[in-house]
């Protein structure tokens, strides 16, 4: 593999030699902003063989350097071993940025546009003297390069998102009229997911179209690749009917650019755009700065972000709904779980993640995995985005821990749960990373805080017990969570990192603090927080958080002696809960099972 990527990478350079470029840069992302791109845009890995879903590469003439973050460390490591590419660590005290780094380096840069988002391009641009602007720049050495994804689409119902498609654009019209805009254009899929009441496959553990999506105060033009116009899918072609009943035109995905239904074109009848910069890719942008007056772009955040992330009580009943099936087949994936080891079958990291995505699969209204299974024991679980291998995985020992990160996409919601679980003996360090992480996880369960705050003023909570005792973890809290849509999304997170966005009800976001030691262990306990109003006083109003995850946490390694009495009250009422919420879904012999794992511990 690294004789492959290094061959790539020097077929790079002898393009880079004939273009008179200093450097390529290239994008970790697609033209639409993705965290998990189809395998059309994943250049970093074709090109370097890294698979995180993190990181941009830069190849000069005479180095190649991957940017990445904590997450993504140990692994870089391993994967870039043999290829050329050299590791650079970003938020490391004293670390060099890949722009501080490229400005050093270069004078004339090159990068794939179509998949650089614009306010990265313009940095970029900002730190060199030229920077070429070249759309799918690896075409011309990437043999065999897949096209963009063919899978079917369908609709989903007003019962189901508890408001119509019709509603939803009515109301960004609405936007529009308050900005004094004549159109918006949505590049980011969630959103035109979401906005549409559509869902696809295009992108693996993702229900989303790969599209552009105009709408102006006439008409709504949605640019997108299923066909001429006839379908092989009856489900696809009975979609579009339906969302061309409704008065929404179909266009070619490559038309925003060019045609009768360009940008270009639209600009005649709509000279007034808004756009988000944050999801808008630099080669769009420019077509947009190309065509539209300056004083007619206006930018700002996506109103549907926000939209999107408060869910309705429709929404709000899918999800709960979504995170009970799922529970029942996280209990029945555990109680197999310990039941194989006691047994003393042998069960492979591998294996564990086929059993419970079957489980998953059994439930009516599955799709898919909301993102691919982390499933790691012992010292692979010190990576927090380890990627289980199908061959050669670990096998999972009758002693120390066991971490299983996974989420299911259900046709009501989008579920994530993560459990670290005792497979028998631990040693005291492992108990006490097991402790302290759950106790951050229960204390930010616990919250209640004034309305208008923010999640980055509730980090410290779910870190403070480990503070306490010098010990830390370098990915954030919390991420919002999708209805049947992105498994991550925002625009709220609970991270130390400065984000004005306050909580609100009907927020969904998870909590997910952890602790890895490399080589030695992993610990990371998750459970999904639905954001409630909490009641009012004459100090304002007040917010919380009702858990929406259905799964028992494991008692058996904890130190009882570090956790409060209102810690253990807490989990003692959870587990209580999850026990007779799941029980009566449950077989007689799993249910007994699961009593036992939900009785009080000690005090």
């Amino acid at each position: 593999m690294s004789d492959v990527h290094f061959g790539r990478i020097g077929a790079l350079r002898s393009m880079m030699a004939a273009k008179g470029w200093d450097a390529v840069v290239i994008p970790d992302s697609d033209p639409h902003g993705s965290e998990y791109p189809a395998p059309r845009w994943r250049q970093v890995e074709w090109l370097s063989g890294f698979t995180g879903e993190s990181g941009q590469m830069v190849v000069t003439m005479d180095h190649a350097g991957l940017w990445t973050d904590s997450r993504y460390f140990i692994q870089a490591v391993k994967e870039l071993e043999g290829s050329g590419v050299t590791l650079h660590k970003t938020g490391v005290p004293g670390s060099e940025t890949m722009l501080e780094w490229l400005s050093g380096h270069a004078a004339t840069v090159a990068t794939d546009g179509s998949c650089m988002p614009r306010l990265s391009a313009e940095r970029i641009r900002s730190s060199v003297k030229v920077l070429y602007d070249v759309p799918d720049l690896l075409d011309a050495i990437w043999d065999g390069r897949p096209g963009i994804p063919q899978t079917t689409v369908i609709t989903l119902d007003d019962e189901t998102t508890g408001e119509s498609r019709l509603q939803k654009i009515a109301w960004l019209r609405k936007f529009l009229m308050e900005k004094e805009c004549d159109c918006i254009l949505i590049s980011a899929l969630d959103e035109i997911a979401w906005l549409l009441n559509v869902r696809g496959q295009d992108i693996e553990y993702n229900p989303y179209v790969i599209s552009y999506l105009l709408v102006t105060m006439d008409d709504v033009l949605w640019y997108m690749d299923k066909g001429d116009g006839t379908y092989d899918d009856p489900d696809t072609e009975d979609s579009l009917a339906e969302i061309q009943a409704d008065g929404i035109r179909i266009c070619r995905y490559d038309g925003v650019l060019d045609g009768p239904d360009s940008l270009i074109a639209v600009s005649q009848d709509a000279p007034r755009i808004y756009c988000d910069p944050a999801s808008l890719n630099y080669d769009i942008y420019r077509l947009i700065a190309s065509v539209f007056h300056e004083e007619d772009i206006f930018t700002g955040q996506s109103p549907v972000v926000l939209r999107k992330a408060v869910k309705n009580g429709a929404e709000i009943s899918g999800m709960k709904e979504a995170f009970l099936a799922d529970g029942v087949a996280m209990e029945k994936f555990l109680y197999w779980l310990e039941h194989a080891g006691r047994s003393g079958r042998t069960v492979t990291e591998w294996d564990a993640s086929v059993r419970l995505t079957s489980l998953r699969a059994g439930i009516p209204g599955y799709k898919s995995d909301s993102f691919k299974n982390i499933s790691a024991y012992g010292s692979n679980a010190a990576l927090p985005h380890y990627s289980t291998p199908e061959e050669g995985s670990a096998v999972i020992k009758p002693y120390g821990l066991y971490l299983t990160d996974s989420g299911g996409q259900y046709i009501f919601g989008t579920t994530d749960i993560t459990r670290t679980v005792p497979m028998g003996e631990c040693s005291e360090l492992e108990k006490e990373d097991y402790t302290l992480v759950l106790r951050g996880m229960i204390d930010l369960a616990m919250a209640v805080f004034p309305k208008g705050t923010p999640g980055c003023r509730l980090d410290v909570l779910a870190r403070n017990p480990l503070w306490q005792s010098r010990r830390n973890f370098g990915h954030g809290t919390g991420h919002g969570v999708g209805f049947y849509l992105g498994v991550h999304e925002g625009p709220q997170d609970i991270r130390q990192n400065l984000n004005s966005q306050p909580l609100l009800p009907g927020m969904v976001t998870s909590d997910e603090p952890g602790i890895y030691r490399e080589g030695q262990h992993g610990v990371r306990h998750e459970n999904i927080l639905l954001c409630v109003e909490s009641g009012d006083n004459t100090f304002g109003d007040w917010l919380g958080f009702e858990t929406l995850t259905l799964c028992h946490i494991d008692t058996s390694a904890l130190i009882l002696s570090l956790m409060t009495e209102q810690e253990k009250a807490w989990l003692d009422g959870y587990n209580r809960h999850v026990y007779e919420t799941l029980s009566p879904e449950l077989d007689s012999e799993t249910a007994g099972w699961l009593r036992l794992k939900t009785l009080p511990v000690g005090r």
